[in-house]
């Protein structure tokens, strides 16, 4: 995917929560040899894998194609990837009112580590906590 792509998906599956992230805020990401991108148009997780340690930084799925699983297609390839270099656990950030992401990391082996109070602030002007989420690789 096109930093352009990834863009237009983001701005799309986040429109009315939060600002989509613009193209040159992926372009700067994936300029990164840490960072790895998993995906196609439909969904794709974006992550960075520093020595030992790999973080999810976006996770989007196309709102016309939600609850069919890519969600966890992504999450399933970035954990392999993050696996082959060298990662051997993974965390991420997911707003405390994200009812469809959280069910998600948990079946996937997430556990709750702490929690960033008033961390989001939807386009509403609503805040919400963030949870930091992690994992260990085996």
């Amino acid at each position: 995917m096109t930093p352009k792509e990834m863009a237009s998906l983001h701005e799309k599956a986040f429109s009315g929560i939060s600002r989509g992230w613009s193209e040159v805020e992926f372009e700067g990401l994936i300029s990164s040899a840490y960072v790895v991108v998993c995906g196609d148009s439909r969904a794709f997780c974006l992550g960075r894998v520093v020595a030992d340690e790999a973080e999810v930084l976006t996770i989007v799925s196309d709102p016309d194609q939600r609850r069919q699983g890519l969600a966890r297609i992504v999450l399933s390839i970035f954990d392999t990837q993050a696996r082959g270099r060298g990662a051997s656990r993974i965390f991420l950030e997911v707003a405390a009112d994200n009812t469809a992401a959280i069910p998600l990391y948990i079946s996937d082996g997430y556990g709750q580590v702490a929690r960033r109070e008033g961390y989001y602030k939807r386009e509403n002007g609503i805040v919400v906590d963030a949870l930091i989420l992690e994992k260990t690789l085996t």
